[in-house]
């Protein structure tokens, strides 16, 4: 049999067994296809609140990151996730340090970069899990930059952001007429929370576990506390409901937990220091 005769017989196996390998053409030359890489908001804590781009997404991938702290193990992206992937995905945990300046020590997520590369460079399809939204206070951002500037094709894919779960689920309008909504970091510097929550109608407070009681102090200021909801670990287990910020103000509070609120009526604005 002609030697190209028989390479052809092999091939035919092959791809009849679904095992052809994973190529695309590129010059007149055959070379092995990239995998893509997905960026995928799970959403708060419901397997169900995932979008079906999301689902089909899960199912088209060979390899899953679970990003997770140093401090602990497991991955709550990867919880939630679960019960929509593909039977047989790959689950690599890459941990992502707390760091507050990005641009001083990068060295591991330029590691976890080298490892996503080398996993698509092979053909696989990847998806790297996040919280709530992709595009919204997301370790993926950074993990999203850093591939931007490679030869890759991401694939980004919004998810439902906790405040919105939890709106829904409470019951608890986010927005009417002509509201000023804000969105606002408990860490971030007071003086910039101040001027947020001086404009605003209504405010949506996130990472609020770390300085709980100076926010608290902050919203009684601007007339903000007495239509507040807080809720922790929404969609979660231990998923906890309070409506009454001052009670929960000496508490400890979980790093999932979100204040939404609103002024109360007739409230002013505080006179500022000058």
């Amino acid at each position: 049999m002609p030697r190209s005769a028989s390479f052809m017989s092999i091939w035919c196996a092959l791809c009849q067994n679904g095992n052809a390998p994973n190529t695309r053409r590129k010059g007149g030359l055959k070379t092995a296809k990239h995998g893509i890489f997905y960026g995928i908001g799970v959403g708060p804590g419901d397997p169900d609140l995932l979008t079906l781009k999301a689902v089909r997404a899960l199912q088209d991938t060979d390899v899953i990151i679970a990003p997770r702290t140093e401090k602990k193990e497991g991955s709550v992206a990867l919880s939630i996730a679960k019960p929509h992937l593909k039977p047989g995905a790959r689950i690599v945990y890459q941990v992502f340090p707390m760091v507050r300046d990005f641009a001083a020590d990068d060295s591991a997520w330029q590691q976890n970069k080298k490892e996503i590369l080398d996993l698509l460079r092979v053909g696989n399809n990847v998806a790297f899990l996040t919280l709530g939204d992709a595009m919204f206070y997301s370790t993926y951002i950074y993990i999203f930059r850093l591939l931007q500037k490679e030869a890759v094709d991401i694939r980004t894919i919004p998810g439902i952001p906790a405040y919105v779960a939890i709106a829904a689920e409470e019951g608890y309008p986010l927005a009417d007429g002509n509201d000023i909504v804000t969105i606002i970091p408990a860490t971030a510097p007071r003086e910039k929370r101040e001027a947020a929550l001086d404009v605003s109608d209504r405010t949506v407070l996130m990472k609020v576990y770390r300085n709980f009681p100076e926010i608290v102090d902050e919203l009684q200021a601007h007339g903000m506390t007495r239509e507040a909801l807080l809720v922790s670990r929404s969609g979660l287990d231990g998923h906890e409901v309070s409506r009454d910020l001052m009670s929960e103000r000496s508490r400890k509070h979980n790093y999932l937990s979100t204040i939404l609120t609103r002024k109360d009526s007739g409230a002013e604005a505080p006179e500022r220091k000058r």
